[in-house]
This record gives C-alpha cells, structure tokens and sequence, in this order.
C-alpha cells in the first residue's frame, strides 16, 4: 500500500506524490458510517510531477483533457465500507486511468482499393434497384 504506484514498466507514482483526502461516505456502513471517514480521494498532480516521462506529459495531459483541473487529477472512491478498502480501489482507478492515458495512439487505416468482385456486385445491385423502381412507374402512353 505505501509503495509505488505501478501504472507501467517505466512510469510508477512514488507515495510522496499522492495526495489523499479523507470524508465521510454515504452508503452502507451501520452505525459507524456517520463517525468513520471511509471516502477517499486521491490526487496526482500530473503536470509538475516528475515521475511522468516527458514523452507521456503531454499525450496524458491532452487525453485526461476536462479531468485536468489545474493539473491535477482527481479519484473519488466510496463504494466499500472500511478506509483501506476504498483507498486500494482509488489506488488501482488511477492507476488504470493513467494507463490508458498514457497508451500509444492505435495505428492509422491503410488505404485499400474495392476489389473487382465488390464493384461487380454494387453495379449489379444498383441495376436490380434500377428495374424495381422502372417498374413501379406507369407506362408510357
């Protein structure tokens, strides 16, 4: 839980970056659930850290675009009812959200030609189409 935050082989999070915030969740939780301080949030500056490759600074921080405010990203996590819990989950949220950011654009389409046979068969269907509609008019007197 105190190590660092693995979101790739060449980009972990030291815990010193991490900034968590503590408050209390709604949802399940008896009794304890108005005394105990279950939510979390947890914050990454993403612009001034300097555990972000270069390369990755700008894809994450053009990717994550809205989440950005002042640089920073924000995790919510309330959905268990004890404080660790939530603060694994929030942990692996970022992490994930982090990692997608940081992900290579997918590669671009590759220009190809229709083949003869699909030219054939788009010609054929318009002629079919064609007659259908020819068919349907009144002869001409």
């Amino acid at each position: 839980m105190d190590g660092d935050l693995v979101v790739t082989s060449r980009f972990r999070i030291p815990p010193g970056e991490l900034s968590e915030r503590y408050s209390h969740a709604s949802g399940p939780g008896g009794q304890g659930v108005n005394t105990s301080d279950s939510r979390v949030e947890l914050t990454f500056d993403v612009e001034r850290s300097a555990s972000v490759p270069a390369d990755l600074r700008a894809r994450i921080a053009a990717r994550l675009g809205r989440r950005l405010v002042g640089g920073r990203v924000t995790v919510v996590a309330a959905e268990h009812r004890g404080q660790l819990a939530n603060r694994r989950t929030a942990r692996a949220r970022l992490a994930q959200l982090l990692r997608e950011a940081a992900a290579p654009p997918p590669p671009g389409r590759r220009a190809t030609r229709p083949t003869r046979g699909s030219k054939a068969r788009r010609l054929e269907s318009k002629k079919r189409r064609s007659q259908v509609k020819r068919g349907r008019s009144r002869p001409a007197e």
